[in-house]
């Protein structure tokens, strides 16, 4: 246990808002009695049961009712999952706080604020070995491993206690840039005494070692060197290490590059302004010179490693492209693994290349991607640097908390000193004593269109409907007089049965029956129940008949 000037009236409380529950919208709040760091503010891409939703941001409403103890933000790599919130968070703050990270993960929080039109963010530059005060925080900076360059961990000391996060990492021994895994500093935070580890769950279900990332090169290599025709390469924009082996393996088959995809130019603009991507002016092409360029002598650049419906390679695929198409006798190198729930995207991406006559690399022909996280014995080991007191494990679904939990228990971590925790949940720390705390405010914003945590889960719902059902709409004329129903009138949009004169007419006498059965009140403060009688009366007879349930629109007009 660390023994670093406690006082046991101090708390320390580690309060996760996103992170927890899948792989993606990272955030981590730190608070010490009138102090508060946060680390991370990434973001999610929306899945199946999200439809029309662009981004899904965690709930960082505890932030911002705490504001005033906020003294900085640490990012501590420049992956979406850990920077996308960042515009949105930094606009609901009424004051700039000071934004601390590597050289490359400010570079590319610059250009996304800069779409954001935020202006003169509170840049401060830190690197492995750094440290920097915030309030009751002393905060060191260690270099770890990932499939980014300048991805930093973080050592907290306060006067409740020491923790470690080690952001995403995995401990590769041969990377790209020369950058190691600062052992040493985790020997010494071991050593010095940490009571609270908080460590990247990703791969815990992964046994062995994560494969390093200079061995992607060769087998990239070797398939551009067979290509027959031109070769495009589909990566994360930000994975700089494999944008330089794409273009080593690219000058080293005297081939020509092309960039494309928004996030790609982009990154890759930075990237080289900065001095992490590595590449000659000349070997470079605009998507809009390669006319006349021999096919066996370009190497395209592009996003779309995901499937997304927009990106670059999906609308080259379809043909949608405004200067680049992919056809019969290219090379596709899906340089990637699909993000969780992105499989079926992807595998449509696939078979679209497949269809058009391309020869398709993925990791599951050739080595041609690994992963950025650290597997098993990678996550003992750093359990076995830092000999937490307790243990937290972050950054994946609940299968890979509840993995790395067993880990830690395998290193001598006991059952009672591990947490796995929910995003909201907290943990409160004195004098090196974490136990549970109070649970605070939690959940997810949704980003539709430009709308801002306004998407209500009803949306979601009648949203899921339409996909799956279609809609009916049926308008009913109330005559006042009569008290009774008239003419009903039928409407269908992506039903799977016909909207037809047999249809109006079964459906018709249903609703009669209904009003007829029912006991209404044939004015217009009773039109309220009119419309829900019509609109039950109808999904039972669609029921009945077709075992679908579509959305029902009543239209009820006074005539």
């Amino acid at each position: 246990m660390a023994t670093n000037n406690k006082k046991s009236n101090v708390t320390l409380k580690v309060i996760p808002l996103g992170g927890l529950d899948g792989i993606g919208k990272n955030m981590t709040a730190f608070e010490c009695g009138d102090d508060m760091v946060l680390v991370d503010a990434g973001l999610m891409f929306p899945d199946d049961n999200q439809p029309g939703i662009d981004l899904v941001l965690p709930d960082y409403t505890y932030v911002l009712e705490n504001e005033h103890k906020l003294r900085g933000i640490i990012i501590t790599h420049g992956h979406e999952d850990h920077t996308g919130a960042l515009p949105y968070l930094l606009q609901d703050l009424n004051n700039k706080v000071p934004i601390f990270s590597s050289k490359l993960t400010l570079g590319f929080i610059e250009g996304k604020l800069s779409e954001f039109r935020i202006r003169a963010p509170k840049f401060r530059e830190v690197k492995g070995g750094s440290h920097v005060n915030l309030g009751c925080f002393s905060i060191e900076f260690f270099s770890t491993t990932h499939s980014i360059p300048g991805a930093l961990g973080v050592f907290l000391k306060t006067p409740a206690g020491t923790v470690v996060h080690t952001g995403d990492f995995k401990l590769d021994q041969t990377p790209i840039d020369g950058v190691t895994p600062d052992y040493g500093a985790l020997a010494k935070f071991g050593k010095q005494g940490v009571d609270l580890l908080m460590s990247d769950s990703t791969n815990a279900i992964v046994p062995g070692f994560t494969k390093s990332e200079a061995e992607v090169g060769p087998s990239i290599l070797h398939a551009i060197k067979n290509a027959k025709g031109r070769v495009f390469v589909a990566s994360f924009s930000s994975h700089i290490h494999r944008l330089q082996q794409i273009c080593d393996a690219a000058k080293k088959c005297n081939r020509k590059i092309v960039v494309t995809g928004r996030s790609m130019l982009t990154n890759t603009r930075v990237a080289r302004e900065l001095g992490y991507l590595k590449v000659d002016e000349n070997d470079l092409l605009d998507a809009f010179e390669i006319n006349g360029i021999p096919e066996d002598k370009l190497v395209v650049m592009c996003t779309g490693s995901q499937g997304e419906p927009l990106s670059a390679l999906s609308r080259m695929a379809n043909g949608e492209h405004k200067t680049l198409s992919i056809h019969e006798g290219d090379t596709v190198i899906i340089s990637a693994t699909p993000v969780p729930g992105n499989e079926k995207a992807v595998q449509q991406v696939v078979n679209s290349l497949a269809k058009l006559g391309c020869d398709v690399y993925d990791k599951s022909r050739a080595l041609v991607h690994v992963s950025g996280h650290a597997s098993q014995e990678e996550l003992k080991l750093m359990l076995a640097l830092t000999k937490p007191s307790y243990f937290m494990p972050v950054h994946g679904e609940a299968v890979h908390l509840r993995a790395h939990a067993a880990l830690g228990q395998k290193m001598g971590v006991p059952a009672k000193n591990i947490f796995v925790i929910d995003n909201g949940d907290s943990l409160e720390m004195r004098d090196g004593i974490v136990k549970r705390g109070r649970s605070v405010e939690s959940g997810v914003v949704y980003v539709d269109g430009l709308r801002i945590g306004d998407t209500d889960p009803i949306v979601l719902r009648d949203r899921q409907k339409l996909a799956s059902d279609g809609m009916v709409t049926v308008v009913a004329m109330l005559d006042m007089k009569r008290k009774k129903i008239g003419d009903l009138e039928f409407s269908g949009r992506g039903v799977s049965f016909p909207i037809d004169d047999q249809f109006s007419a079964d459906a018709s006498a249903a609703i009669q029956r209904a009003i007829e059965k029912g006991k209404f009140n044939f004015s217009s403060s009773g039109t309220d129940a009119i419309r829900k009688a019509v609109r039950d009366a109808l999904s039972n007879y669609i029921w009945n008949n077709n075992r679908t349930r579509p959305m029902i629109i009543p239209v009820v007009m006074e005539v």
